[in-house]
């Protein structure tokens, strides 16, 4: 078995390196757009090169795919080398705005499975970190999902595409949850958002447009906290494709059976 430590000790070193990063570029950016309602910023990019830096000295031999270079690149193929998946901001538009939830995200693929996860905010100088069976940990506490059992007393987060353009079925599933869930949240950042599952802040997390990169630093969390991932009509997760679903565990069937049931089922 290959000991994942070291990989999850360069993880974190890289996110609190990135974290500097953003904070020297805290209201000195220049903000593009990626697409009309996409941002990207230069501490975006400075922050994916001091990560992929940090690594690549480290672990030489290890592939690297990043959001600001990932689009158009596929899946890491079965003789890959392990492969760092990297967020550097994860939240960019709150980010910008100097809204204080955003977060770098860093994810190890080895094969064809996530296996180290570290997710960090600088904002609450809060590091989710993972690693596969070693438990899920924030800064020195161990972190357990929630016990919530039923849909009506969950607190649920989701996400929608930059775009809201064709975004329907995200609104959809939003207008139905607000009136079966406890209450629902649209946070602006992926990671977080499944880092908070694994925290049990959030009882359930589910969106339609992510990315690899979103949830490459999720996933081990989630798992390692007790939490289940799959997609939304409850098959194997696969971090390349669009969908997911992330849960306490608990809430899992019955939310996979109202996804197969459909908005009003």
């Amino acid at each position: 078995m290959t000991d994942l430590l070291p990989f999850l000790t360069a993880a974190k070193d890289a996110a609190l390196g990135a974290a500097e990063v953003l904070e020297s570029w805290r209201r000195k950016f220049q903000v593009k757009e990626k697409g009309r309602f996409d941002l990207v910023t230069d501490a975006d990019v400075a922050s994916q090169r001091v990560i992929q830096a940090h690594l690549a000295l480290l672990f030489p031999e290890h592939a690297f795919l990043g959001e600001e270079e990932g689009a158009g690149k596929s899946r890491p193929g079965p003789d890959a080398p392990p492969t760092w998946i990297v967020d550097p901001i994860d939240g960019t538009t709150n980010y910008v705005h100097d809204f204080p939830f955003y977060c770098i995200s860093i994810g190890l693929q080895i094969a064809d499975e996530m296996v180290v996860g570290v997710i960090y905010e600088p904002s609450r100088r809060e590091m989710f970190a993972a690693a596969k069976g070693y438990g899920a940990w924030l800064n020195a506490e161990r972190l357990r999902t929630s016990a919530t059992p039923t849909l009506d007393k969950a607190l649920l987060a989701t996400g929608f595409p930059p775009d809201l353009r064709g975004g329907e079925r995200a609104l959809d599933w939003w207008r139905h949850f607000s009136f079966h869930a406890q209450s629902m949240r649209r946070t602006g950042s992926t990671a977080l958002n499944l880092a908070y599952v694994a925290a049990g802040r959030f009882d359930g997390y589910y969106a339609f447009d992510n990315h690899v990169w979103d949830v490459a630093g999720g996933i081990v969390l989630v798992r390692e906290a007790g939490g289940v991932i799959t997609d939304i009509d409850g098959g194997v997760y696969d971090p390349y494709t669009p969908d997911a679903l992330a849960t306490n565990g608990a809430l899992h069937p019955a939310l996979v059976e109202v996804f197969r049931g459909g908005v009003g089922g």
